[in-house]
């Protein structure tokens, strides 16, 4: 039995006969097999997790360096670790994250960062991650390095490509018509004799070109009120009053302020008038195609508040698109106005969604703000 169990301890896989019935050696045997099998497994599986594990660090574009606690010294680092600091794993291998040009990432803490900074392998936007776990019951901490500009740059590509296309579609919309009729005013006015109606013709024509060179303007003037939104300017909002401020601006249908604790955010108040008028007024819309009303309330939920903007119209129909851009189902909407709102509440760190109610037929609009302060 002591050679079978220092056999074990050596990684041999070996197994013991088995005793006689009822002898008390052949619960042992059997358990030392068992123990045996156990063994071999989880052996058989840490040799083949290792090699697969180098094989995904070797592939993996992102760069990983492990130091000992502190950041003494570097015990691990990928290929992509050594191609953004332009060494190799010998050269790096023992030296302290100073000599590396790291230390300061890693003395951040436990946190998730993006910043812009120079590397030796080219400067850029990066996300840097440090993560500790232990090893033998020594600590390690762990530092991951991403390139974040080729992923923006393909977003801001993909983003003016969208922009591009909704411009020269809707300029297309407009100057078509606007050419067509020119020529055909053209004609008419170089058309000898002049009929007798050609003044009401052009008239008319004129009228045309008019009413599509006045949309474009608002279509143009929308973008631009978009493209320009600045920064907010933070402030106090109490959310009672500014929520019932907001609510007696419109009329046209009732809306019932079921009310919500009382609480205090911070925030831009022009900014917050803006969305919640917009919410208000395409509640209000829908709602009056079937004589409905709109509901609005809130309340705290983890450390945000969140307004509720219930209508009892038609409900949704598509959404996937009501955040696109120039998107919009109604006649002569600019399809900025939930952009606009959406736009307004990430820069006051929040959330803005819209669904179909599941209590009845309609929508309801949910904003969901930080609040760093109760009443």
């Amino acid at each position: 039995m002591s050679n079978l169990i220092a056999a074990l301890q050596e990684g041999y896989s070996i197994r013991a006969r088995g005793g006689r019935v009822n002898d008390a050696l052949d619960g042992v045997f059997g358990g030392v097999n068992t123990l045996s099998a156990v063994l071999q497994q989880q052996r058989l599986a840490s040799v083949e997790a290792t090699p697969l594990l180098r094989a995904v660090m070797a592939e993996i574009d992102v760069a990983v360096f492990t130091f000992d606690e502190n950041g003494h010294a570097l015990r691990l680092v990928n290929r992509a670790g050594e191609e953004l600091l332009r060494m190799t794993g010998a050269d790096m291998v023992g030296k302290r994250a100073a000599e590396l040009g790291v230390e300061e990432l890693l003395s951040a803490g436990e946190a998730h960062q993006i910043l812009n900074r120079a590397f030796p392998a080219g400067a850029g936007r990066w996300a840097v991650r440090v993560t500790t776990f232990r090893e033998s019951g020594l600590p390690y901490r762990l530092l991951v390095i991403e390139d974040l500009t080729r992923a923006l740059r393909e977003e801001e590509l993909q983003g003016w490509k969208r922009l591009v296309r909704v411009l020269g579609h809707e300029l297309k919309n407009s100057l078509t018509p606007i050419r067509s009729i020119a020529d055909s005013l053209s004609r008419l006015v170089t058309r000898e004799p002049l009929a007798s109606d050609w003044r009401e013709d052009t008239q008319r024509g004129l009228s045309v070109i008019s009413g599509r060179a006045e949309s474009l303007t608002r279509f143009l003037d929308s973008y631009a009120r978009l493209a320009k939104l600045p920064p907010p300017v933070f402030g106090t909002v109490e959310a009672e009053t500014w929520i019932r401020r907001v609510v007696n601006l419109d009329t046209r249908v009732p809306v019932r302020v079921l009310g919500g604790p009382a609480l205090v955010f911070r925030g831009d108040k022009d900014q917050l008038d803006q969305l919640l008028i917009n919410l208000l007024r395409n509640a209000v819309e829908a709602s009056a195609e079937l004589a409905g009303g709109v509901d609005v309330d809130w309340r705290l939920d983890g450390g945000h508040i969140e307004v509720r903007v219930r209508d009892e119209g038609h409900g949704i129909a598509n959404p996937a698109n009501l955040f696109v851009p120039f998107f919009t189902p109604k006649k002569g909407g600019s399809g900025i106005g939930l952009v606009l709102c959406r736009q307004i509440a990430e820069g006051h760190r929040g959330t803005l969604a819209l669904r179909n109610r599941d209590d009845r037929q309609g929508c309801e609009a949910v904003l969901r703000v930080p609040v760093e302060a109760q009443i």
